[in-house]
């Protein structure tokens, strides 16, 4: 190991979870997941407070947020000040909140990592604000289109690419394929959940030998509210014939995905990352996608695109793959072989590189 890459690997790093997430077993995110896959045990990971067992990555401190009558984003800005007051670290990572790691930055070389398109984030809304952040702090997108988004109108910035990963080794065995058509996230129209059983019901009635299930909720977690548009497509699902089955546990998602024969995203959402599709083809999934945002780049060659709202295409792949096994089988084996490029040991490797230049960059906007 190099010099530099063992200073890495001494950084005191506090990681700052987004408001919203939860940093618990039931109860993650895809931030929250991702950033227990890849903290090391002395990574110190703080966020809002949990009642159940955090997840297993690094060493979770919950924030102390007043009780003052000021916003909830300064209440929340002034926590992890105080958080890094009392951990002083040598980096900080904020996920999600270019706001918060500008203000941040004042204290402590920071390091942001973009989970969603920026343009749309309080602090990264305009050019000039972009530019701000790219010169004071190392910024991170997990995706090109991420990075690409966060370029857009400004001049010369230097974005890094951070890719979300998976750790394949909790990929379930793989089983005997189910005759079943597989939708899983967040039921929400911006995922094509309505697309979905849309679909399904203009093809379900010729394929008897099949089914189709959507697994997920408007939120994570287990109290995920029923929402105005879950009310409206229960009815089409159940007369589609599509089981919804609520909220299920990551641990389930991967198991469903791994004997399910499809399984489909049809976002209509540019998906910053498409974490779903990734953790289908490791699962061996024949995968349908939309061809927005991140995802063709994602899947590459190991599954077909179908736009949601096209009339006929997305019904059209998927009779395409209920028709011919061995297309199926063929997208399965390239999908595993795309999803390695997005393991754990890559990513962890690359984290330490990403740390290292968080720090260096910190250190060259002060000197002299």
């Amino acid at each position: 190991m190099t010099g530099k890459g063992r200073e890495a690997v001494s950084l005191r790093v506090l990681t700052v979870l987004p408001p919203r997430e939860a940093y618990a077993e039931g109860h993650a995110g895809a931030i929250a997941l991702l950033v227990s896959r890849l903290a090391r045990p002395k990574d110190r990971i703080t966020g809002k407070a949990i009642t159940d067992c955090p997840l297993p990555g690094g060493h979770f401190v919950p924030l102390e947020i007043s009780d003052w009558p000021f916003p909830q984003r300064l209440k929340y800005g002034i926590a992890c000040l105080s958080a890094a007051r009392d951990f002083k670290p040598d980096l900080i990572e904020v996920h999600n909140r270019p706001d918060l790691a500008l203000f941040l930055s004042r204290f402590a070389p920071v390091r942001l990592i973009l989970h969603n398109d920026p343009c749309s984030m309080r602090g990264a809304k305009t050019p000039a604000q972009r530019q701000r952040l790219a010169n004071r702090l190392l910024v991170c997108g997990v995706s090109r289109w991420v990075a690409q988004r966060f370029a857009e109108g400004c001049g010369p910035v230097s974005v890094a690419i951070q890719p979300n990963c998976m750790d394949i080794e909790e990929v379930p065995e793989e089983h005997p394929r189910q005759q079943n058509v597989l939708f899983a996230g967040r039921v929400v129209a911006d995922k094509g959940a309505d697309a979905f059983v849309r679909a399904w019901s203009a093809i379900g009635p010729r394929y008897p030998g099949w089914t189709a299930t959507i697994m997920g909720a408007d939120r994570f977690g287990p109290a995920s509210p029923e929402t105005p548009f879950l009310a409206r497509l229960r009815p089409k699902a159940e007369e589609a014939g599509v089981l919804m089955t609520g909220y299920q546990p990551h641990a389930r998602i991967l198991e469903a995905m791994a004997e399910a024969a499809i399984v489909v995203v049809p976002s209509r959402w540019p998906e910053p990352f498409g974490m779903t599709a990734l953790e289908a083809m490791a699962c061996g999934a024949a995968v349908i996608v939309s061809p927005v945002g991140a995802l063709p780049d994602i899947v590459g060659n190991a599954a077909l695109l179908a736009s949601p709202d096209e009339p006929g295409v997305l019904e059209a792949a998927l009779c395409r793959l209920m028709d011919q096994a061995a297309l199926r089988s063929e997208l399965g084996q390239k999908g595993r072989e795309r999803a390695a490029l997005f393991g754990l040991e890559q990513a962890r490797a690359q984290l330490l590189e990403l740390r290292q230049q968080a720090v260096s960059f910190s250190r060259g906007l002060a000197a002299p």
